[in-house]
């Protein structure tokens, strides 16, 4: 290959500045253990300790012991992803089990495991409805208020096909049900919606949105999160084609980038599902066994017809998920998802008796969080964090702040401290 090429050695295939090339030595002194952790006390003490109330797609719920100990298994840790079922039925179940929990919650019969994140999800979801719609139309219509990087994905993802995405305005935090009806038409292939919203706000018109969709022959994607999943309609009652979110809810702390992305759709797309599928079947002495299935669909086997070219999974994170979902159970799941909206009420009540203070801006329900009116946000918003509390600006009259069991305890005084900092 590098006689074809006429190069001498494979470093001639890679242009690297001799700035950032290795030359053999990486000019770092030899330090002791101790001397190492010494050093690394010094630079985490200049971390802010800050009381978060940030939400916006990353949120830290309470995670039990049972999980961490349990995902610390060295059978979990060294796992990749399971080709070989002979020596992974244990796993390979613990992820059957948690595609059965998706299946659970979103009413949607086949679910994978799993996407990098929602955002993912989201541009997976996209371009599966380009490979199963029949509509000649090629417009992906997504609301104008997504978290932020989620748009950015969407867009890198279709760039190589005929997609386009636009955007539907919201009215109250929520779909604006006219405009999109003006900007859903035969070249729609694609309308997603989310419940709640980046803003937190519970789509309360999910199945008109479904409507909208089906009539123009596009498919119908809804975003949201097990959590919310386990008290919210369920999408497949509203007309969900495929559900795509955030499973990092469960089993994760609050990581601001690593995530776990679900996705789950109708049996009809079953063989263009992107990502991984674990089935269940029979072995030759007739005895349960899980394996990888429909595995033609993936890269590493058929990589030119392919449904996408993500190359692993997130099978520990995903693990932990459904060993979190689990040890809740479905009562504890729901009891959870209550305090979501039970605290996001309750605290956005105490705050807009602050004079000076509107919240929420919205008239809708909540789930986590919502949003905050005051004169000036960006000048609030540093008060806050000298007070000890760090919250979202969205623009200079706007904050959003998110509450769940973790910083529940501290909401009396965030109430406290705005009061202070809000003149």
């Amino acid at each position: 290959m590098l006689e074809a090429l006429d190069a001498d050695s494979e470093a001639d295939l890679f242009d690297i500045p001799d700035e950032v090339a290795f030359d053999g030595e990486f000019g770092i002194p030899q330090r002791d253990e101790r001397t190492v952790r010494a050093d690394l006390r010094e630079t985490f003490a200049r971390n802010d300790d800050l009381t978060e109330f940030l939400g916006r797609g990353h949120y830290a719920h309470y995670v039990p012991a049972v999980v961490d100990d349990l995902a610390s298994r060295s059978e979990f840790l060294t796992s990749y992803t399971q080709y070989q079922p002979e020596i992974a039925q244990g796993f390979l179940q613990a992820l059957f089990e948690y595609q059965s929990m998706l299946v659970e919650l979103t009413g949607l019969p086949v679910a994978n495991c799993s996407m990098y994140d929602a955002a993912t999800g989201l541009a997976e979801a996209a371009l599966l409805a380009e490979r199963v719609r029949s509509t000649s139309g090629t417009t992906v219509l997504v609301p104008e208020a997504l978290r932020d990087g989620k748009r950015a994905t969407l867009d890198n993802y279709v760039d190589g096909s005929d997609l386009t995405v636009e955007t539907y305005p919201y009215a109250d935090n929520t779909v604006d049900l006219d405009a999109l009806a003006d900007r859903v038409g035969d070249d729609t292939v694609f309308v997603y919606a989310e419940t709640p919203t980046v803003t937190g706000a519970i789509e309360p018109a999910l199945a008109a949105v479904g409507d909208l969709a089906h009539d123009a022959d596009a498919l119908f994607c809804v975003g949201s999160d097990p959590v919310a999943l386990s008290l919210l309609q369920e999408p497949a009652s509203v007309g969900a084609d495929v559900v795509v979110g955030e499973a990092d809810v469960l089993g994760l702390p609050t990581s601001y980038g690593m995530g776990l992305g679900l996705f789950a759709c109708k049996e009809d797309y079953l063989r263009q599902v992107p990502g991984r599928l674990v089935g269940k079947s029979e072995d030759a002495a007739d005895r349960r066994a899980f394996t990888l299935t429909l595995q033609t669909r993936e890269q590493h086997i058929r990589k030119e017809r392919a449904t996408s070219n993500i190359c692993t999974n997130q099978a520990w994170v995903a693990l932990r998920a459904a060993m979190h979902a689990a040890s809740l159970g479905p009562e504890g799941l729901v009891a959870l998802a209550e305090d979501c909206v039970r605290n996001a009420a309750s605290l956005a009540a105490d705050l807009d008796a602050v004079e000076g203070v509107e919240a929420p801006l919205d008239d809708r329900h909540h789930f986590r969080e919502f949003t905050v009116g005051v004169a000036d946000a960006p000048g609030v918003a540093a008060d806050l964090r000298e007070a000890g509390f760090a919250v979202h600006v969205l623009d200079d009259g706007t904050l959003q702040v998110c509450v769940t069991d973790l910083n529940a305890d501290a909401a009396d005084d965030l109430v406290a401290a705005f009061a202070e900092v809000v003149r």
